[in-house]
């Protein structure tokens, strides 16, 4: 289990479903799992369905996730090689328009997600222990390296789950 005092209350929700008798790797690998399994299917008039105005459509919420990813990603390394630089956030709505998700192929995006995804297992099993517990900086927010790697699967399965119950 991830104690509360290595991450803001905000990201509790993403913490809280990652299996905690697994490591982060095997969470990674599960979500990415889980993910495929929703996603690889998906009839076309679902891949830019929004179920309300204002929402992402499913190809938003994969670019979504495939940006999140690498923002995290990028904090976890620089926690873990000592960097104390207070790093930036992102908007994540800005980041949603600009992204032109809904111009892109949708099997592409699912390629891309699966590429970011790897890229993510193998960052976290080149960390070693003391480098998860590292802590630092990001939207002026306190957060430790498996903190993140817990966020990223989470924050995966939390974006399914909606797409199950809301999408599909």
């Amino acid at each position: 289990m991830i104690p509360s005092t290595e991450y803001v209350p905000y990201f509790k929700h993403f913490i809280t479903k990652i299996n905690e008798e697994k490591s982060i790797v095997e969470n990674l690998e599960a979500t990415q799992n889980f993910f495929n399994s929703v996603l690889e299917n998906i009839p076309v008039e679902k891949e830019e369905f929004a179920y309300a105005a204002g929402k992402w459509t499913i190809k938003e919420i994969i670019q979504h996730l495939i940006d999140s990813e690498r923002v995290f990603c990028y904090r976890a390394l620089c926690f873990a090689r000592n960097d104390k630089t207070d790093l930036p956030g992102f908007d994540q709505d800005a980041f949603a328009v600009a992204s032109h998700a809904n111009e892109r192929d949708y099997k592409t995006l699912l390629t891309e997600m699966e590429f970011v995804r790897q890229g993510t297992i193998q960052l976290f099993k080149s960390f070693r222990q003391e480098d998860l517990l590292k802590i630092g900086k990001g939207s002026g927010n306190k957060i430790s390296v498996r903190a993140l790697g817990a966020v990223i699967a989470g924050h995966q399965k939390h974006h399914v789950e909606v797409i199950q119950e809301r999408y599909l």
